[in-house]
């Protein structure tokens, strides 16, 4: 599978707990757009419309050779598809304090489908550490290459 868009900053920003494969209902120029790699998530959320997974905020240009296109919202909301024993239980765990549902990468196959990420927000002191972690790990490496 092709990883047509990914979401940088969730891994950074959410410490991950689970994640769940979803199919993305999406038109036919979303579709060879995204395929194209002109799909950006940063920003993008998952909420529960009526007991329905829906992907809001990520931005999908239009195709730039189709036509018809005028009233076309690049953050429209679109409906995910999931199983419905998955659906509900996401929909508890993100209830729950501080989870959050968030789009890790797009990929794409036959299908396009979208990777999700049941996660917890870090604190700006967790974040530090990581990157502290990161510095010493790069360090040790320069030095047993030396």
């Amino acid at each position: 599978m092709k990883i047509v868009a990914r979401n940088q900053r969730a891994r950074f920003d959410y410490e991950i707990l689970e994640t769940v494969e979803a199919g993305i209902i999406l038109t036919g120029q979303e579709v060879k757009s995204a395929r194209g790699g002109h799909m950006q998530l940063s920003g993008a959320y998952v909420s529960f419309l009526r007991g329905k997974p829906v992907l809001k905020k990520a931005k999908i240009q239009p195709y730039k050779f189709a036509s018809g296109l005028e009233g076309y919202d690049i953050e429209r909301d679109r409906e995910l598809l999931l199983k419905k024993n998955e659906s509900e239980r996401l929909a508890g765990k993100a209830q729950e304090r501080g989870m959050s549902i968030l789009p890790l990468e797009v990929r794409s196959a036959r299908t396009i489908k979208v990777l999700l990420g049941l996660g917890r927000g870090r604190k700006k002191e967790d974040k530090r550490q990581r990157i502290r972690e990161r510095e010493v790990m790069r360090q040790l490496r320069r030095g047993d290459e030396m």
